[in-house]
């Protein structure tokens, strides 16, 4: 599109700038020997007409473009260009000329305007070159933001993909024994295997529904999570107890969503499931100075290595960082038999509803 006619309000300032060089123009003529009145009714139409010729400057600029032409074809397209507009606008202004001539008051004009006729073609080439230049300028400049709208628009997809990967990496196994678990109880406990079934069921379209989103409340998170570990304890039963210490604060702090889920997996697989005795899942989130920070600790399992090469935690340190940059961390560390998994993140409060 052309990057002045097809954007409202950038018509009116562009003709605003031929204003002063009507009157550069006008006085020109008047030094050519027109009398300042004969100059300004000359000069001030040309200059008119030949703010909208210049606007064909366009064409030429989209055919060699500044970053793919070569320099001998930018020039010789420009220049052939003015050449034209400039013998055009000239066969035009001598038009203008015979007819004012009919007018009293512009008797010989047509007379002297051949001494002028030079100096309106140069004049009409500068005009043609500055318009040419400006073209450029705009066309860059709608290139830069069509750059950066396509980036952000990649931005958001890759955003939308890894969201959407993070979904799909819900175990499996999780899955696979979670639907076994269903099947036993379906003939002794029918009960617990219809509560079983509707817990999955919300558990899944709660990941959905987050996962669409950008930022939700810790709270909505801490539900997800108390979802995922209710499924769980019906197949690990006493093994797997949950310990939640969360800060009043830090329910309202927005986060993105299924950043904790899985690493309360994590904690459960890598865990609690490698453990004969099994063990307690620790879920703490403190806020304070304007950052959260969310911590989940199982007892030392089969886990992923201190260094936090899993790849829930890989997931979620991308993640972090695509989000965040270096304003956000993610730490994993083996201590005291126990695998610990911190986040600290930026604590704006949650969008309200």
């Amino acid at each position: 599109m052309h990057p002045i006619l097809a954007f409202r309000g950038r018509l009116g300032p562009y003709l605003a700038g031929w204003v002063p060089l009507a009157g550069l123009l006008a006085g020109l003529l008047a030094i050519g020997g027109l009398t300042w009145l004969q100059a300004t009714v000359v000069a001030v139409p040309l200059a008119v007409v030949y703010a909208f010729m210049c606007l064909a400057a366009w064409y030429p600029c989209r055919s060699a473009p500044l970053r793919t032409a070569t320099f001998a074809k930018v020039v010789v397209t420009q220049l052939a260009a003015a050449g034209l507009s400039a013998m055009l606008w000239l066969f035009l202004a001598d038009t203008w000329v015979v007819f004012l001539e009919q007018f009293p008051a512009f008797a010989g004009v047509g007379e002297r305007f051949p001494r002028l006729v030079v100096v309106l073609l140069a004049v009409g080439v500068v005009l043609y070159v500055l318009a040419a230049a400006l073209h450029y300028l705009l066309i860059g400049f709608e290139e830069a933001q069509h750059a950066e709208r396509n980036a952000l628009m990649l931005e958001v997809a890759a955003r939308e993909a890894e969201l959407r990967a993070l979904r799909a990496q819900i175990d499996p196994h999780f899955l696979f024994n979670t639907l076994n678990a269903i099947s036993s109880l379906t003939v002794t406990e029918p009960d617990l295997a219809r509560t079983m079934c509707l817990d999955l069921a919300e558990f899944l379209r709660e990941s959905l529904r987050l996962g669409a989103v950008a930022t939700i409340p810790l709270s909505e998170e801490l539900r997800l999570a108390e979802r995922y570990l209710a499924i769980e304890r019906v197949r690990f039963g006493p093994r797997l107890r949950v310990e939640r210490d969360v800060e009043t604060a830090a329910e309202t702090c927005a986060v993105p969503p299924l950043v904790l889920q899985p690493l309360v997996e994590n904690a459960v697989r890598h865990g609690i499931a490698q453990l004969v005795q099994g063990g307690t899942v620790r879920i703490a989130a403190r806020c304070s100075g304007g950052r959260l920070r969310l911590t989940v600790e199982n007892p030392a399992g089969a886990g992923p290595a201190p260094g936090g090469s899993g790849l829930g935690l890989a997931n979620v340190r991308r993640r972090l960082a695509g989000l965040y940059g270096d304003d956000a961390g993610l730490d994993a560390r083996l201590a005291d038999g126990a695998f610990r998994v911190e986040l600290a993140l930026p604590a704006p409060p949650a969008p309200a509803p």
